[in-house]
């Protein structure tokens, strides 16, 4: 099946799934503010395909943490059934769910990050890469802890369910420790992976951009 027919079933499911989600869901403003990520990705996705299509690693853990936050947004992290069965297995003392949420914050954008850098030609090393690549993850999970704060000086206690705090006071530190973990697991395990994805992805893609250039000095 050509990748292009994989990436449209993928993203025909998710749309399914986000709408069935917000049908069925408790909590509609919280809803609204889980999922806006996967409301302003997906259109961003599809707008940028041809022109920079990225690696089919990327686009299949993108649509894994779409799913954790479409799933985290349905049922509020606090409450996800998921979670209580970890709580359960595990003897742990709250439902850890928005902590798997918080890992995938860093794995997916890290490399995201990583494929920008490399393949628009802001850095050779593939360390350096790495590094600035988890830094950027990190800058994305604290602008999400300033965003949740936001919310909690708008909405008062309407926040309580988003922000998810489950009566920890540090919840924001651990929150952002999990981000980076998460982060450094996917620099550290799909690196190389990554990097022959995007041997055969950067190609085609610069060539694309040269002939936009060679039109626009025509």
């Amino acid at each position: 099946m050509k990748k292009e027919n994989i990436l449209l079933i993928l993203g025909g499911v998710l749309i399914l799934i986000l709408i069935y989600s917000g049908f069925i869901t408790n909590d509609r403003a919280t809803w609204i503010m889980e999922v806006a990520p996967v409301i302003i990705a997906l259109p961003i996705l599809v707008v940028t395909y041809r022109r920079f299509p990225l690696t089919p690693l990327l686009y299949s853990l993108i649509f894994v943490h779409a799913l954790i936050l479409i799933l985290g947004g349905t049922y509020t992290y606090a409450r996800v059934p998921l979670g209580f069965w970890m709580q359960d297995l595990f003897a742990l003392a709250r439902n850890p769910y928005d902590k798997i949420g918080h890992f995938a914050q860093g794995f997916a954008p890290v490399l995201i990050a990583r494929e920008i850098l490399i393949r628009c030609g802001y850095l050779t090393s593939r360390k350096m890469a790495g590094f600035l690549a988890i830094c950027v993850a990190m800058a994305i999970s604290a602008w999400y802890e300033l965003v949740e704060w936001w919310a909690a000086l708008a909405l008062g206690q309407g926040a309580d369910e988003f922000l998810g705090t489950q009566g920890d006071p540090w919840d924001t530190q651990s929150d952002m420790f999990l981000a980076f973990i998460g982060a450094s697991v996917a620099i550290l395990l799909l690196s190389k992976l990554h990097d022959a994805q995007i041997a055969t992805s950067r190609a085609p893609s610069n060539s694309s951009l040269n002939a936009d250039a060679s039109r626009r000095l025509a």
